[in-house]
């Protein structure tokens, strides 16, 4: 009989994290035969036309609910760890609206004849973990035996229709920021694969389970104009759904976008997600020509990854100052730019 601790829940999954999300093609084929007209409903400021991060419906004259859910398979092999990295990827789509989480339930998915049920209340202490960081309850959820184990979270929160950021307002000029490195899609195959080093797990940990709240912050900033997190389709996904939405382009620098020095290693040792080349199918030919290289960093599928910030030009020492005020490190990784051929291109330095 296995000890709790020598069960490796990576096994159990045949995806890792957000790399497990469908594709951004096959997605827009599914809900463009599903998608209801948002102007049935008027108090819904935000559903699913725009691709945005999560659902906003007004409920007074200057407050709004934000409502989310987000969950995936393990990619990690420590439930604990699963369970804070689930949760703090699901609540990070509240903050990516300038909003404040309120509230959490749970949604778990457990193969109950394989693995202990131990191991599914360590994912759930793992929840309780990071939602108590973020001030909010875990207040319930909902369970099902499923043949592989699944967590996440519905989240309910709150903003001020003055603060609500959505991903389709970037205007031409902005400054591009990022707030966490990329790379870790390759980290969580090198996980599954078993070739990866302790210390570099633990790094990829610490990226996975900080929360962004600074977009709580950002949302009371008028001078950022969009705003959107970065998960599994990858850099080029959510940045092509921004320049999509706002009817841009944009122009990024290979050399200003952070990426998770270990990263590389694993990459030269063919540590790539299947996520990978399903997102670069998707939406490659909007983008100018990239080595494989770099196509396996910039589509790479992140799980809880960073804020993209699309910044008014005339604020983007404002900007840096208040986040450096918060402890939140920014990297200026570009700019939008008026609608070109290519929906994004990369330049090389």
């Amino acid at each position: 009989m296995k000890k709790n601790s020598d069960i490796k829940l990576t096994a159990y999954s045949h995806g890792a994290g957000c790399g497990c999300k469908l594709s951004p093609g096959v997605l827009s084929e599914i809900i463009s035969q599903t998608r209801q007209s948002q102007t049935s409903y008027p108090q819904l400021l935000v559903g699913n036309a725009t691709r945005d991060d999560a659902a906003v419906y007004q409920i007074g004259d200057n407050e709004a609910i934000i409502s989310t859910t987000d969950f995936f398979m393990p990619i990690v092999d420590s439930a604990f760890d699963f369970g804070r990295i689930a949760s703090a990827n699901a609540l990070s789509d509240v903050y990516a609206m300038g909003g404040k989480p309120i509230m959490a339930i749970a949604i778990l998915g457990w193969p109950a004849q394989t693995l202990p049920p131990e191991l599914a209340a360590e994912v759930l202490q793992g929840a309780e973990k990071i939602c108590h960081q973020a001030g909010i309850p875990l207040a319930g959820g909902h369970s099902i035996d499923n043949p592989e184990p699944i967590f996440g979270l519905a989240v309910t929160g709150m903003v001020k229709l003055q603060n609500l950021k959505k991903n389709n307002t970037a205007k031409t000029g902005d400054c591009i920021f990022l707030t966490k490195p990329l790379g870790i899609g390759i980290l969580s195959t090198a996980i599954k694969k078993g070739m990866i080093t302790n210390a570099h797990l633990q790094e990829a940990i610490e990226c996975m389970t900080t929360l962004n709240q600074s977009g709580l912050h950002m949302g009371s900033l008028d001078y950022v104009h969009a705003l959107t997190d970065v998960t599994g389709f990858g850099l080029l996904g959510h940045l092509g759904e921004v320049c999509n939405g706002s009817n841009a382009s944009a122009i990024i620098h290979e050399s200003n976008i952070p990426v998770i020095p270990s990263a590389y290693e694993y990459l030269e040792k063919g540590a790539i997600p299947g996520g990978t080349e399903r997102n670069w199918k998707s939406y490659g030919k909007q983008m100018s020509d990239l080595s494989e290289r770099h196509k396996n960093l910039f589509a790479d599928p992140q799980t809880s990854g960073g804020l993209l910030a699309c910044v008014d030009t005339a604020h983007k020492n404002d900007f840096e100052n208040e986040m450096k005020a918060i402890g939140q490190p920014v990297y200026c990784i570009g700019e939008i730019v008026p609608k070109t051929k290519n929906l994004i291109t990369i330049t090389m330095m």
